[in-house]
């Protein structure tokens, strides 16, 4: 009698340890399920940014694969569309020489210029080469070429009221189009102004022609080909000079390709390409030597 109560203490204590086990398993299972769930639900801002990536062999990235991806925008006579849907002008003219000069093609891929730092640093493109104003924000997140050209923000309005905008100060009671993430949105915050955002440049122009904005901040390139008589926006014209900049051409955060490029363009100024593109484009006076 003894040995049968004591057979079935023992299979109760194997019981009891089973169901221990189970219960503690099913907790482990239950804290990753949560644990997973929370990760899917609720991502770390840091996995929403592209991590900078090791560009010291970008070079040889670039010529493995074939192509040169140069990131633009709508910005004539810097980069634009031709009627057969080309692009052209002076920045996308270079680009070809470049990828040429390191024996490769050229891809040319429209970007959001506001994402124009995590395009490259997801491999979207190799740079950004879009008459790109070399900020102190534009140079801390890229490696930088040498500047090439003088440009500058300039104020753009309907030319019948051209009169009333002679300063900043001037302009603080207009409605302004700026390009999301551009100079012309720097030096709209830096003097106060009222603005909305929009795609690319072009657009603010458009704004400004259809009357759905007061002005426009662009650059003083671009408004010298875009705008007054004999362009595409006649009505239009520019008048404050908000400030001075330079260009430059931006590649990946300690990309290779920057040296090779700043090689490239010292050769192209003293063999005469770079003037010869400039003056296709009219942009001869601006540029830096």
């Amino acid at each position: 009698m003894k040995r049968i109560i004591a057979l079935m203490l023992a299979l109760l204590m194997v019981g009891a340890v089973m169901v221990g086990c189970s219960n503690k398993s099913e907790s482990k299972a239950d804290d990753k399920k949560d644990a997973t769930e929370a990760a899917t639900e609720a991502p770390t801002e840091a996995a929403t940014e592209a991590a900078p990536v090791d560009a010291t062999d970008d070079l040889a990235y670039v010529k493995e694969k074939g192509w040169l991806v140069v990131g633009v925008t709508d910005f004539a006579p810097m980069d634009s569309k031709n009627a057969e849907g080309m692009w052209v002008g002076f920045d996308a003219d270079m680009a070809k020489e470049f990828a040429e000069y390191i024996g490769v093609g050229v891809e040319y891929v429209e970007i959001d210029w506001d994402n124009k730092v995590l395009e490259l640093n997801n491999k979207n493109i190799d740079c950004v080469w879009n008459g790109m104003t070399l900020t102190d924000d534009v140079k801390a997140q890229m490696s930088t070429s040498v500047p090439y050209c003088n440009n500058a923000q300039v104020v753009v309005v309907k030319a019948d009221v051209a009169d009333k905008y002679k300063t900043a100060e001037d302009c603080k009671e207009l409605n302004f189009a700026v390009e999301s993430g551009s100079a012309g949105q720097e030096q709209a915050d830096a003097n106060d102004f009222l603005y909305t955002e929009v795609k690319d440049q072009a657009t603010a122009l458009m704004e400004v022609a259809a009357g759905t904005a007061d002005a426009a901040i662009i650059d003083s390139l671009m408004a010298a080909a875009m705008v007054g008589a004999g362009t595409g926006y006649e009505q239009l014209t520019y008048t404050v000079k908000l400030n001075s900049e330079e260009y430059g051409v931006g590649f990946r955060k300690g990309s290779d390709i920057t040296e090779k490029f700043n090689e490239f363009f010292k050769k192209a100024t003293e063999d005469g390409t770079v003037d010869e593109i400039a003056e296709l484009y009219g942009i001869q006076a601006a540029l830096i030597k």
